[in-house]
């Protein structure tokens, strides 16, 4: 099969051929932005789901739907080491500045300009000096008292005023929000609440692992009602061999009907791991149709990938003690596992690695699914870990 012509694409975030099986959460996501255009209460939601079930290709999509309506989309991602004032400060000011370009002067999105530059000066005492880019004084007075909550609200306010008189709709999207701490998540969640009160045109579409919905509702009790929380998870086995086989038929080629059976079963309906499948089992058939046998032949391919790359780059960054507690899930099986398993595989007591499953969750390596249980965020790490441990063993034998 020609490899310039393989419709897969795995990556972080990558749009694949064909997004199947999301039409519910791209409806309602269609719903939010044409109620927020048309000045009504416009309910805003987080993605909750593992790694690899497609969340960024979601929030990647439906910036598309928001630009394609005119709106001023922005999409950034939460990583553990970035503050949410540096986070959200340059595509604020990005939004603001387009809105500056709009039609005849503004007052509102001059004031709006202004309340950011107040906001970062309010808030260089705690997070050192903010760049704004600005070449413009402060609004005395508005978002510029240093607490990080009420500042945020007020800056929302004003930028959503900014967007109302614009008449269009802002709508953020974020990425890896489980990142977020307590106290950054309290004060997006009543930046957020402010504007809905104001009915402003401002939606928050975000998305993060499961812990995201316990950490939001300790964070503001009400985060439940202004927040839908939809699930996404790994694809029915009709929607999975769509998204297998209906990129092929778009080439005008074919794959046998247990070629996708078993590229279904071997990913268990993950998007990520479907392109992966996909686009290894492509490359490794030498002509159409695309055989069970080819798929079979293609799997050290898929392992290799998925090894080096998904399940390395999350590994690699962990201590000796994170690895050996993701180690003693692995032996005990994908899990979820309770707590006391876990240590007694370790030998250890509970309390003794209580500091290391709290590092993991926060890491986003694992979540507790239930009061005492605990779980990996990764689908089939505990299959990635036992071929390591295999590696290791087989190195040493040599």
């Amino acid at each position: 099969m020609d490899v310039l012509r393989n419709p897969f694409a795995p990556g972080a975030g990558n749009q694949p051929p064909e997004l199947a099986g999301r039409r519910e959460i791209l409806a309602q996501a269609d719903i939010v932005l044409a109620r927020a255009e048309l000045g009504r209460h416009a309910k805003s939601f987080i993605l909750i789901g593992l790694r690899g079930v497609g969340k960024t290709v979601l929030l990647v999509r439906i910036e598309t739907m928001a630009r394609e309506r005119g709106m001023h989309a922005v999409l950034v991602e939460s990583p553990e080491d970035k503050p949410l004032p540096r986070l959200i400060i340059p595509p604020l000011r990005q939004i603001l500045l387009s809105l500056d370009r709009q039609g005849a002067i503004s007052g509102q999105v001059k004031r709006s300009l202004r309340a950011l530059r107040s906001f970062a000066n309010g808030l260089k005492l705690k997070y050192g000096e903010l760049e704004v880019g600005l070449d413009i004084d402060p609004e005395v007075g508005v978002a510029d008292s240093g607490d990080l909550e009420r500042d945020l609200a007020d800056l929302i306010v004003e930028v959503g005023a900014a967007a109302k008189a614009r008449k269009t709709v802002i709508a953020l999207l974020m990425d890896e929000m489980q990142y977020l701490s307590e106290e950054h998540l309290s004060a997006l969640i009543m930046a957020i609440h402010r504007a809905n009160q104001r009915q402003l045109p401002v939606v928050l579409i975000g998305a993060g692992l499961p812990q995201l919905v316990g950490n939001m509702g300790r964070s503001k009790s009400y985060a439940e009602r202004l927040f839908d929380f939809p699930s996404i998870g790994p694809l029915s086995n009709d929607d999975a061999a769509a998204a297998i086989s209906g990129p092929i038929a778009h080439e005008e080629e074919r794959i046998q009907g247990l070629a996708v059976q078993r590229i279904v079963e071997r990913s268990q309906g993950y998007p990520y791991f479907l392109q992966v499948w996909g686009y290894q089992s492509w490359n490794h058939a030498p002509k159409s149709p695309i055989r069970r046998t080819d798929v079979e032949q293609a799997e050290p391919a898929v392992l290799r990938s998925l090894d080096e790359g998904f399940f390395r780059v999350r590994f690699d960054r962990l201590t000796p003690g994170e690895k050996s507690y993701l180690g003693a899930m692995a032996e005990l099986g994908p899990g979820p596992h309770r707590s006391g398993d876990i240590s007694e595989a370790l030998r250890v007591k509970v309390q003794s690695v209580a500091p290391t499953r709290s590092s993991l969750i926060r890491k986003g390596m694992i979540y507790s699914p239930a009061h005492g249980d605990t779980a990996f965020t990764v689908p089939m790490f505990d299959e990635f870990l036992k071929r390591q441990i295999q590696r290791v063993s087989r190195a040493r034998g040599s």
